[in-house]
């Protein structure tokens, strides 16, 4: 029996720790669910602000298998005692404020928050010293406007930001890459296209279908949309998630890498999709309101470096997508008290 207590306490001592800034949010959310459903091996921890908007209840299917640490990026002392308690083997770094059309209205805030809480989190990592592999999720936004010709769009695309929130991610994306050859810090960059992403209602795809479930249910009238025209390639949110994983456990450090969807769609042939799915007439119109004052119109990746690295490849189709986002808006809908 002695035995089987040391294999027991080698193998709680083998279980990689791994840290998820933001957690609470819904892209990230998703990854802490990836990994506690397929990664038994590892103990997840978070870190979430002490004032966070964001909902605690993206996190109610796993809350019993994760850890929370109340942390704020701004705030260096608090990320330093958080890093040098959990001593992470990987860092997913997905805090960000991360709404673009927002992000013209409040652009001090957003950058403050994306770029200084990036660079406190950095410095606080070097000052405990630990040895971690770190994932800086970056973003398409970073290439903006792209000349068609670089379409579609390889790492090496100059960066062309196209709003505050944007300018904030693309000086993540070069922090992350100074801190690795300036400091030999283990720095894998992702820059992730248009995923679908049920709990994030700022999105056209999450606000389209949650609208079609109001109308469904007979609490809106007619659907409201902004630009219709630009082209996005789109992945389930499922893909996404696993595509960060195996970007942590395969990719190179100091390098990027695009991750998203072979085939693009404009944001209209999209709706059209979800319209075909629902229980009745969808009527819509174009709303000026939803309109940005800049915009981004043409997002295909050429994601060639990525696959020749880990082999990735999207498990769900766009049905299987359409169809998981409207079940979870219905359900969603059903729930509001009326």
């Amino acid at each position: 029996s002695s035995d089987s207590q040391n294999c027991h306490k080698e193998r709680r001592v083998s279980q990689k720790k791994i840290l998820i800034t933001g957690i609470n949010g819904s892209g990230a959310s998703y990854l802490a669910e990836y990994i506690v459903n397929n990664h038994p091996d590892c103990q997840v921890h978070g870190i979430s602000r002490w004032h966070s908007t964001s909902k605690s209840n993206n996190l109610s299917a796993i809350k019993e298998k994760v850890l929370i640490h109340e942390c704020d990026l701004n705030d260096f002392s608090s990320i330093f005692n958080v890093l040098k308690a959990i001593r992470p083997d990987y860092i997913f770094h997905l805090a960000s404020q991360a709404n673009v059309r927002t992000s013209f209205i409040y652009p001090l805030a957003v950058l403050q928050n994306n770029i200084m809480g990036t660079t406190n989190f950095f410095e606080a990592i070097r000052a405990t010293d630990i040895r971690t592999r770190i994932q800086v999720c970056s973003t398409s936004e970073v290439y903006g406007r792209v000349d068609p010709k670089n379409v579609p769009i390889r790492e090496d695309c100059p960066m062309n930001p196209m709003s505050p929130y944007a300018v904030s991610k693309t000086t993540q994306d070069l922090l992350g890459n100074f801190y690795c050859k300036a400091y030999g810090m283990d720095i894998v960059i992702t820059r992730m296209f248009t995923y679908s992403n049920p709990r994030r209602e700022d999105l056209f795809m999450t606000s389209f279908a949650m609208q079609i479930a109001r109308i469904e249910a007979g609490l809106q009238k007619e659907l409201l949309h902004g630009n219709l025209d630009s082209i996005r390639s789109l992945i389930d949110v499922r893909d996404a998630m696993e595509a960060y994983w195996i970007a942590i456990e395969k990719c190179l450090p100091g390098e990027a890498y695009n991750v998203g969807g072979a085939s693009g769609m404009t944001v209209g042939e999209f709706l059209e999709i979800l319209k075909q799915n629902a229980t009745c007439p969808i009527p819509s119109r174009l709303d000026p309101e939803l309109l940005r004052p800049a915009d981004v119109t043409l997002q295909i990746p050429d994601t060639s470096k990525f696959i020749a690295q880990t082999n990735w490849q999207p498990r769900y189709n766009l049905q299987e997508s359409v169809t998981f986002l409207l079940e979870y808006c219905r359900k969603t809908i059903e729930k509001m008290p009326n």
